[in-house]
Formats: C-alpha cells, structure tokens, sequence
C-alpha cells in the first residue's frame, strides 16, 4: 500500500506523513514547487525531514502551469495578501491525483490542520478544495482525521482511524509533543513558507505586473535585493550582500542588463534591458552609493556592454525616493 503526501518540510506535513508511515504505508512525500517557496536550502531541509522519518521525497515543477492558470484568476479570490490559497491547494491536490496511479498509490496525504489558517484550512475551505481537486475522499488529513467524516482509507481499513489525530485550531502543542516524542530535529518554526504570504513581497510583485508581464523567470529576482522603479520606468535591483548578489547573477536574463561598480567593492544590480539612457546613469549612480565609496569622486560603472562614469549620492537616503513601497 501506497500514499502520496503533499509535502512542505514544516512539522504538520511531517507528522502527517508519519502517522500514516508507522502503519506499515509506504509514504511519498511529494513537493509541488510553484516557484514562490522552494529554494535549494528548503530542499535540503525537506530532504532532511523526509530521512528522519524514513520516506521519499520527490519534486515536480509547476511554476509555467500555475502562473497561467491559477496565480492571477482565483476562483476563489486571495488572502490577506497575493496569495490564491485555495485554488491553489485544490490545484496541487488536483495534481497528486493524476500522480496516484503512475505512482501505485491508493489514496493522497495532507498536514493541514481544521482551523489552523484563517483562508485555506476553515472547515468549509477544506471542504471547498476536496471538490476543487475531485479528490473525493480519497484525501486523508491525519492530524485532524478524527474531527472530520471518515474518508475511504479510513472505512476501508488501510489505515487505523484511532492511530489519527483530532487537532483543530491554532495551538501547536499536541504537534510540538509529538515531535519531541519521536525524536524529530531541526524542525521549521510553524509559520507560513509562501512568499505570496508575505505582504512586503505580495506588494513587490503587483508592482512588477504593472510594467511587466510575468514569468517564471522573474520570480528569482523578486526574492533578493532591494528594488527600485525609476523615472523613466525601468527596474533596478540592487544588492544588499554577497548572498544577494550571487542571486541577483544567477537570476539575470535577456530581460535585464547586469551592472556592477568596477574596481571598488559594491553591490551587482540588475536593470531593465530596455533602460534608457537617463535611467541607466541613474542606475549606475545608485549602485555607486551602496558601493565602498565616496561622495564627490567618480567611479566607473558597467551597465551592460556600456562603461559610465558617475558621482555616488552624498547619501543613501536619496536612492529611497525610489524603492518600491514595501
């Protein structure tokens, strides 16, 4: 007997994995990567996860699929934030179906938990994303199993409803016992891991589709440096460390002209391809300011195939006038 788990790393989708584990169910953990969590850090802290509790973890990539189909025309509308947490659950679990019978599983695993999020896991949003993915009851939730109906592996006697939990609400302590019971370590603090969540990037990203169209290879330059929009409407991102500008090199494109402050240390940016003349000066002089310089001399700059030569701002405070509000 097989399940297939939908998998986060954090300690619900765990223990969720474990509880149908210790019955003797081999257990695949699945990570659907939608292009706004899973960094390759997060994938080896799943890895570690899935080894503790001995299951496999595989990973498929949706991000073309869910930024055409579920990012900006929610069924159901959006949290807080840029976030579509019930089309977009019901489209993952819609997903782990069509995986079932390629991957010999007879029923889907799920770490949410009754009343836990104030969008995606209220009893009738549970309710709402079973009928979205048509994963009839085919869909077990473990560490809320004895608060809902029984599904089909439950009734059929695959697995021991007596052995699931009844968690409801926000309280983490029965999970928090159970890990500290079974030995798990290094476990993420709960909160959420979607950065459309997050209300500083959700505001970075509807300020990008404002002048931009969407693409999935966009979305590694959202997640570093600070970000700026221009007079003349180009966008600039500028590195705030080392890790950021090793991002900022890993994610350029076609899209976007690399810029960097020659023979002084400072910051990698990243411009519009299409900048102006006036926009790509300003851009050189900002990335100037947050470089090891001073105010009053000139520095040399590679903006693309271009060399400028600019004066940094006297300070940084007048580079903020054009952050993006986040």
């Amino acid at each position: 007997m097989k399940a297939i788990s939908l998998f986060s790393g954090g300690l619900d989708s765990t223990l969720a994995a474990w509880l149908v584990k210790k019955q003797g169910i081999e257990v695949i953990a699945l990570h659907i990567d939608i292009g706004f969590g899973s960094t390759k850090s997060k994938l080896a802290h799943m890895q570690n996860m899935c080894d503790q509790i001995g299951i496999e973890l595989r990973s498929i990539d949706i991000r073309d699929q869910y930024l055409r189909d579920i990012l900006f025309n929610p069924k159901y509308g959006y949290g807080k934030n840029f976030n579509p947490c019930i089309d977009c659950h019901g489209n993952m679990f819609r997903i782990a179906k069509e995986l079932m019978e390629p991957w010999g599983a007879s029923f889907l695993i799920s770490g949410e938990v009754v009343g836990q999020r104030p969008m995606s896991q209220r009893r009738d949003a549970l309710d709402i994303v079973t009928k979205l993915a048509q994963t009839d009851d085919l869909l077990l939730r473990p560490l809320s199993a004895k608060a809902l109906p029984p599904t089909l592996p439950e009734r059929e006697g695959w697995v021991d409803r007596e052995q699931l939990l009844g968690i409801t609400g926000r309280g983490r302590e029965v999970q928090l016992r159970l890990a500290e019971e079974i030995g798990l370590k290094d476990y993420e603090k709960p909160g959420g891991g979607c950065l459309l969540t997050d209300e500083n990037f959700s505001k970075k990203l509807a300020e990008f589709i404002k002048y931009d169209t969407l693409e999935v290879e966009d979305i590694a330059l959202l997640k570093c440096g600070r970000h700026l929009r221009l007079p003349h409407g180009a966008k600039l991102v500028v590195g705030r460390h080392k890790e950021d500008n090793e991002m900022i090199l890993a994610a350029l494109t076609p899209k976007y002209l690399k810029v960097r402050l020659l023979g002084t240390p400072g910051p990698v940016s990243a411009l519009s391809a299409n900048a102006d003349d006036e926009d790509k000066k300003l851009a050189a002089k900002i990335t100037a300011t947050y470089g090891k310089t001073e105010a009053g001399k000139e520095y040399d700059v590679e903006v693309g195939e271009e060399r400028l030569s600019v004066e940094p701002f006297d300070s940084k405070a007048k580079c903020q006038q054009y952050f993006i509000n986040t």
